[in-house]
């Protein structure tokens, strides 16, 4: 039998790079949709690169979603491109709309148009939560989202369910609380904390400038995080599910750990400076992974001190280098 293909959307970010780790594990062939115009950066899958092959494609433009799947073949797809921060889906609101929603359509509809036996996962967010309605969120709590991206997410995964229901499409959405690593861009708080501890530690800052310290969220390890996505596509019915830890850390206690790694009392060095606010914030998000559990088998597996740890020592490796 045939190994198996899989495109991987988004396979320059950090859920791609280990999603396409987890997948070569697996024996499966892996293609990378890449956008032709853009300036790609191939840090994060520079030791697989001559394991994947990478074709152009564009979540603006369904023709070339269509060419793309024509291309490689693939009997699954992992939709995982998009305007993923929330702090940019302000300022660029219709951007974020039309990538991280519209997006979502055109790939079902070219998967639907080339083999609508394609198995396809999307990438739905805790965001999508929001203003929480219930404490913790599980796949039956309704949807509060509190940014152009959160609101963008909730079309994508109901676009999906749509799909699904509609069209026949094996599509389910993992709806994924949030999940770090030392591949997280810099711009997200946690990777911006372990970059400045990193980087205050070796002299080369004095402080890190923050926004809100109280904010909770469920942090887990992203590689742990894109097992999940593989194993819901490998169940015979398709259904969403909430990816967690089910414990929640606010960002000052994420401060207090990085910075404990390096033996320095964090007081001294985090500024809180209102421009890192966000016009609308989330402050609690916890999910309810316990479906995961039954169903999938599915557990976390790296703890949160682990997490912060790693990703302090990574920024200091990587700075020292």
């Amino acid at each position: 039998m045939a190994n198996k293909r899989a495109l991987i959307t988004g396979i320059t970010g950090q859920d791609g790079s280990y999603l396409a780790e987890f997948l070569l594990s697996k024996g499966y062939e892996v293609f990378g949709m890449i956008r032709r115009s853009s300036t790609v950066n191939f840090e994060r899958i520079a030791h697989i690169q001559n394991r994947v092959s990478l074709v152009t494609g564009d979540l603006l433009d369904e023709v070339s979603m269509i060419n793309a799947l024509r291309q490689c073949r693939p009997q699954e797809v992992y939709n995982l491109a998009a305007q993923s921060f929330v702090q940019t889906s302000w300022s660029q609101p219709v951007f974020t709309g039309e990538t991280t929603a519209l997006g979502v359509t055109r790939l079902l509809d070219a998967i639907r148009i080339v083999d609508p036996e394609i198995r396809f996962y999307q990438a739905s967010s805790s965001e999508m939560f929001g203003r929480v309605l219930e404490v913790p969120q599980n796949e039956k709590t309704p949807f509060y989202p509190r940014s152009p991206y959160g609101v963008a997410k909730v079309y994508g995964h109901w676009i999906t369910v749509n799909y699904r229901e509609s069209h026949g499409v094996h599509a389910i959405s993992g709806i994924l609380f949030n999940h770090e690593s030392p591949r997280r861009g810099l711009e997200f708080v946690t990777r911006k904390i372990s970059n400045g501890v990193a980087r205050i530690k070796l002299g080369l800052d004095e402080t890190i400038s923050l926004g809100n310290l109280d904010a909770q969220r469920d942090w887990g390890f992203a590689g742990d995080y894109v097992k999940a996505m593989w194993m819901m596509l490998q169940q015979d019915t398709a259904e969403d599910f909430v990816i967690a830890t089910g414990k929640t850390h606010s960002v000052r206690e994420f401060c207090e750990l990085a910075f404990s790694v390096v033996g320095l009392d964090w007081n001294k060095y985090v500024v809180v400076n209102e421009a890192f606010m966000r016009p609308a914030e989330v402050d609690f998000l916890v999910g309810d992974a316990s479906k995961a559990h039954s169903m999938l088998g599915w557990t976390a597996e790296v703890e949160f001190p682990a997490l912060v740890e790693m990703m302090v020592r990574h920024d200091l490796e990587f700075l020292q280098s």
